[in-house]
């Protein structure tokens, strides 16, 4: 936790001025604790922290920084979106961040941390926000900055001056993580082993039952599985949607407009050509052309890489465009040159270059009669997105007077109606036609059966700005269904299940005899589409194995055991093969990378712990009556868009 907060204040000063949605993630402690503690304060505080106040205004603008980066998120176009009980966990949370940084600037404080004037306007001075194109610090970029994040300079001032303080505090107290060798050994050992196994899979499918089922058989499969033959509720509502997309299908765009957008969006319409490539860059033209010779076909690119030298840069680039070329005469080669076709040695600024083009995406040019449409309905979602708060307010006040019967149908809503299960599904077993995404429907579905037959319609506002009220005014309960009515289900359940029995008792077969005899590889006679995998390990798992069985592999301790799980429509048996353990001298860059993440792990442990010890050696002191002003403002004037 603290080493994010860290990481935020100390690398992006954008995200000291604007803190960003991602520390809602990490702060979590203290607030329940903050808001219980009564204390008397000013009404321009909202909390304490020793001596440091935490001012209404900067709660404020700290929530009005993070409201918006929330509605984006949450893909709304406006924080009023955001539904009150959202916002209120917000303001919670954004509460105890700023509790906490002044605990940290209070603990620096309290340990004589001083931080010189020179310090903290060279701090201000670096950041990258605040310099213009010649890269020195501009003044006047600065103040519009501050003036945009409705920000002081002495606030900023203090900030910086608070952080680097911090940073002092906080950096031995990460330094002190060390990481025993046996420790960082182990992890190691066990992310890049690598294991190798034999399997055998038996479809469900491959299996033929000798015979079909009797009606002595089916009629006892349909005694013994009542709960798989059940007609259910199903329920007959009425459902009004608004939403953008509903009010945008009433919206005429004009040609000229369309044609507009059409020219406003050229580079996403008119793709350049883009190419996959290897290339080498090696210091000397005599290994440039050693290597050509060498790479003949695209599978010799694992060789290259490893001939190229450890002074050599051996990459592969996908998607390239013309632009994205570093040097614009080795670009013109590499988009001159054909496909599949080992090109060079070419003399570069960074030494002498090989390489192939393995793909070419042609350039592509989409013409405006195949987007028309597209273009039409993005327009037309945002004019609608303008009115879509006033129309929910017609909407509202039309249902609160006459129900769903007297809609006007300029409003843009979108009515439909029918029966429907708890699924979402017709009796045909299709999908209910509900405007809106799969998400919405679920959202009306759920609302459908939650609300009583007969109960007046409320507009309720629902996912991806979705607004929707419905009406039951039928309900047909669920039923077992006798056989007769199951009919063909029966069969069709029968047969399948008689197919997974089966291939339970082959899998059983080729499990027991591999227990017996070593593993599936020494089975005799030999098993039929026996595979042998190629190494995996925790790190890379191969995408053919099963995760169930590479789960169970890994769990095994010694080759020649074997395990036997379902894995979707199949049963797998297989058997461990080989267990390879790697060497920390030949995989150093891997096993510094281990050693790195556990150091960084302890140490955000370690700052974890000492920011729970902040929280009882400096007692935040509330202001009650501020605090809770400040949450009426968020949750209740803010609520714009909450029905009733």
């Amino acid at each position: 936790m603290l080493s994010f907060l860290y990481r935020v204040f100390v690398d992006s000063w954008v995200g000291r001025i604007v803190a960003g949605l991602f520390f809602l993630a990490f702060i979590g402690f203290g607030v329940g604790d903050v808001l219980m503690n009564i204390g008397t304060e000013r009404a321009d505080v909202v909390a304490r922290v020793g001596d440091r106040p935490i001012l209404v205004q900067s709660y404020q603008n700290a929530l009005q920084s993070e409201m918006p980066q929330v509605a984006q998120s949450m893909h709304l176009s406006d924080p009023s979106q955001i539904p009150a009980s959202t916002r209120e966990q917000i303001a919670q949370q954004v509460l105890t961040r700023l509790v906490l940084q002044a605990e940290i600037a209070e603990a620096a404080d309290r340990h004589g941390l001083i931080v010189p004037d020179s310090v903290v306007r060279d701090e201000i001075f670096s950041i990258p926000a605040f310099k213009g194109r010649d890269g020195q610090f501009d003044r006047a970029l600065f103040n519009d900055r501050l003036r945009r994040t409705g920000m002081s300079e002495g606030r900023l001032v203090d900030l910086v001056r608070q952080e680097q303080a911090s940073r002092v505090l906080l950096q031995p107290i990460r330094d002190g993580a060390t990481v025993p060798d046996v420790m960082a050994r182990r992890l190691f050992d066990f992310e890049a082993q690598t294991r190798t196994i034999d399997l055998v899979r038996v479809p469900f499918d491959s299996q033929q039952p000798p015979a079909t089922p009797t009606q002595a058989q089916l009629a006892r499969y349909h005694a013994n599985h009542p709960w798989e033959f059940v007609a259910p509720e199903f329920r007959h509502a009425r459902i009004v949607v608004l939403s953008a997309d509903t009010i945008g299908r009433q919206i005429d765009i004009s040609d000229d407009d369309l044609h507009k957008a059409y020219d406003a969006q050229a580079q996403t319409f008119n793709a350049p050509e883009r190419r996959d490539v290897q290339i080498v860059t090696v210091p000397t033209e005599a290994r440039a052309t050693a290597l050509r010779a060498q790479w003949t076909d695209g599978g010799a690119w694992a060789q290259v890489q490893k001939d190229a030298g450890k002074d050599a840069a051996a990459v592969e680039l996908s998607g390239m465009k013309i632009s994205d070329v570093p040097s614009a005469d080795l670009g013109k080669q590499v988009f001159a040159a054909p496909a599949n076709a080992t090109q060079g040695p070419i003399k570069s600024e960074g030494g002498w270059v090989v390489f192939r083009v393995t793909s070419i995406t042609p350039a592509h040019a989409t013409p405006f009669g195949e987007v028309r449409q597209a273009l039409h309905d993005q327009i037309a979602h945002s004019r609608a997105q303008a009115v879509l708060a006033d129309r929910v307010q017609k909407l509202q006040d039309t249902i609160a007077g006459g129900g769903l019967d007297s809609i006007p149908a300029d409003l843009g809503a979108a009515a439909v109606s029918g029966d429907v299960d708890a699924s979402g599904l017709t009796h045909d077993g299709t999908p209910a036609p509900i405007p809106g995404s799969d998400a919405v429907r679920q959202a009306v579905v759920a609302r459908i059966f939650a609300q009583a037959k007969g109960a007046n319609p409320e507009l309720v506002q629902g996912p991806d700005g979705v607004w929707y009220a419905v009406s039951v005014d039928g309900v047909t309960p669920g039923h077992a269904l006798t056989l007769a009515e199951a009919g063909p289900r029966v069969a069709a359940a029968w047969l399948a299940d008689a197919r997974r029995h089966m291939a339970d008792r082959q899998a059983t077969a080729y499990y027991t005899q591999a227990q017996g005899q070593g593993g599936l590889g020494h089975v005799s006679p030999a098993i039929a589409g026996l595979e042998h995998s190629q190494p995996i390990s925790p790190m890379q798992p191969a995408p053919e194995i099963p995760r169930e069985v590479a789960a169970l592999i890994f769990r095994l301790t010694q080759p020649g055991q074997s395990v036997m799980t379902e894995a979707g429509d199949s049963y797998v048996v297989a058997t461990l093969t080989a267990i390879n353990h790697p060497d920390p001298a030949t995989q150093k860059n891997l096993y510094d990378r281990v050693r790195a993440g556990l150091a960084q792990s302890m140490g955000d442990d370690i700052e974890m712990g000492y920011g729970n010890a902040l929280e009882g050696v400096v007692k935040p002191r509330p202001n009650n009556s501020a605090i809770h002003a400040v949450m009426a403002e968020v949750t209740g004037s803010q609520n714009t868009g909450t029905a009733q």
